[in-house]
């Protein structure tokens, strides 16, 4: 039987709309409404044209569902709709695939073993997947039992798992054991050990674990306390972390959260690791303005000490020749602290290849600002996806550059697809003569567009859906 997390939705989601909606979706049949309409969006989502699926219920859903199942009566908020069987049905290129199962198994050992033994969702099992890969499932459910053993409660797993996925690749006897073991024996009860070890996991692959529990516990205990001196004064002195916790104690007192200074400690990052340069580094984010409570503080923090005064000024150099003011460098390093660490090679060449397409300086400039991001893209990239918007599309090089995002946006999986859409209303006369702006078609989500362009359609939607789901013709790009 599916299992209803193989799509994404969740049980909280029955649950928290009540039993009468729960009992709704039960009555409905496995075979001619929860599978057919499951495997539409599945199929949408392994084409990452949607990239979550939608609430139960939806009215996206409802509608969409409706032209490929055959329902005959969808009651939407203030209307109700017929549709017969779709003919479209069988032409769809993704229907076959997707007819017989939408269970996962069989296809990803490590996706369906975190959802069948963890009750993780798909996407967030499917996540983990891409860091950790499980051969069977006798050395992962050894883990399991351990950690069980050690009363570790369900979600405390669950969040260890999500968190250093590596955990389960371990040898649960001869690794995992050993270390917990040494740890209650020297003192920790089981509720410090839980709360300690699910609050920072990666320590279960250090060597020296002790030593960084004991820094985490520092931590902790001196955040129940609200007090600076329980940190310094309780960290065992004399060892490679000192200098770790004088400088997470520095930021501890600025404001900077747990979630943002355990990492740190635990982490090979340079920017905790020395005294000098990391209070150098700290005067000027401080200097800057950057918020201690933020990840952006810390990427800048990183940025900073990586870089000597001589080294940046460098690069303040070429960004001044390529037509930004110093103001302009320093706003744009606010705002996104790694644009500093790209190489003078790669801004000129950035450069020169939006130059090469027909934008200015000063758009360049103004695309550089409104998303940095933009120069680090490939140049074969950027030519092809500019290319698209502008030969095939027919928006303007002001129009684009007043969107530079759509740079990081897949070709085949987003900007085509929607654009063929787009083409297909206007050949049709459905929205006018002129293209709708960049953003409305390309910057929005998928459940946006759909139900701008798609949904509103209604006797078209069959068609309109096999645009934009059919594979991208690799020869209709534009070629280099």
């Amino acid at each position: 039987m599916s299992n209803p997390r193989c799509n994404g939705f969740e049980e909280d989601e029955l649950a928290t709309k009540g039993p009468g909606f729960a009992r709704q979706v039960y009555s409905y049949s496995m075979e001619k409404t929860i599978v057919p309409r499951s495997n539409i969006i599945g199929a949408l989502m392994s084409r990452s044209l949607l990239r979550e699926p939608p609430p139960l219920p939806s009215e996206l859903l409802a509608e969409l569902i409706a032209i490929f199942t055959g329902d005959c009566f969808i009651n939407l908020k203030w209307r109700q709709l017929r549709f017969s069987a779709s003919p479209y049905l069988n032409e769809l290129p993704f229907t076959n695939s997707f007819s017989s199962t939408t269970s996962i198994k069989g296809k990803n050992f490590t996706v369906s073993y975190l959802v069948d033994s963890l009750g993780l969702s798909s996407k967030l099992a499917e996540s983990i997947s891409r860091k950790v890969s499980l051969q069977g499932d006798r050395n992962p459910d050894s883990v399991l039992n351990l950690l069980k053993s050690h009363a570790f409660t369900d979600s405390q797993i669950s969040t260890i798992i999500n968190e250093y996925p590596q955990v389960l690749t371990l040898d649960a006897e001869k690794t995992l054991a050993p270390k917990l073991k040494l740890l209650l024996s020297r003192g920790a009860s089981t509720s410090e050990l839980t709360e300690i070890i699910s609050k920072v996991p990666e320590i279960l692959g250090k060597k020296s674990i002790s030593i960084y529990y004991d820094s985490v516990k520092c931590i902790l205990e001196a955040d129940k306390t609200s007090t600076n001196e329980k940190l310094s004064d309780s960290f065992p002195q004399g060892t490679s972390l000192e200098n770790k916790v004088r400088n997470v104690s520095v930021l501890r007192g600025l404001g900077m959260p747990q979630k943002l200074l355990l990492p740190l400690l635990i982490s090979k990052s340079q920017p905790i690791c020395g005294k000098d340069n990391f209070d150098a580094s700290l005067k000027k984010v401080i200097e800057m303005g950057f918020d201690p409570t933020t990840s952006k503080f810390v990427l800048a923090l990183r940025m900073l000490y990586q870089m000597s005064d001589k080294t940046i000024e460098e690069k303040v150099e070429v960004y001044k020749s390529l037509g930004f003011t110093v103001e302009d460098i320093w706003e744009i390093f606010r705002s996104t602290p790694t644009f500093l660490k790209v190489s003078k090679n790669k801004m000129l060449s950035s450069m020169e290849t939006f130059l090469g397409l027909g934008f200015s300086r000063d758009e360049f400039a103004t695309m550089v600002k409104r998303y940095p991001p933009c120069i680090e893209y490939s140049t074969e990239s950027v030519i092809k996806k500019t290319e698209f918007l502008l030969k095939k599309m027919n928006w303007t090089v002001k129009a684009v550059a007043l969107h530079p995002q759509v740079a990081g946006y897949s070709l085949e999986k987003r900007i085509v697809p929607r654009c063929n859409v787009i083409k297909a209303l206007l050949s049709k006369g459905l929205i006018g003569s002129e293209l709708p702006p960049v953003s409305s078609v390309l910057s929005c989500t998928d459940l946006k567009f759909l139900n701008k362009y798609v949904m509103k359609h209604d006797e078209l939607v069959p068609e309109l859906m096999a645009i934009y789901t059919r594979e991208v013709d690799q020869k209709s790009l534009p070629q280099h």
